[in-house]
């Protein structure tokens, strides 16, 4: 987890300053188990994905969407007040 705290809070940031933060924390509250089939889609989309998005990034959403433990951490984080 710490080594993508930074790659969480850059993630946080945007999604605040585009005023999603609590819909991606609700959604990823309310998906459960479910976010485990999202891990599954950024691996097998890593090739096109990549792309657009740099690898560790897409790392860092792979493995916050396996673990459940990650997955609520982010949540918390995304529902805290943002930092300016």
């Amino acid at each position: 987890m710490e080594a993508y705290r930074h790659i969480w809070q850059s993630w946080a940031n945007t999604l605040h300053r585009w005023g999603m933060g609590d819909w991606v924390a609700s959604f990823l509250e309310a998906a459960g188990p479910l976010t485990i089939i999202g891990a599954q889609a950024v691996y097998l989309g890593q090739p096109l994905l990549k792309l657009a998005v740099p690898d560790n990034h897409l790392d860092a959403l792979a493995r916050l969407l396996e673990d459940d433990g990650q997955t609520r951490a982010f949540a918390t984080m995304l529902r805290e007040v943002p930092s300016q």
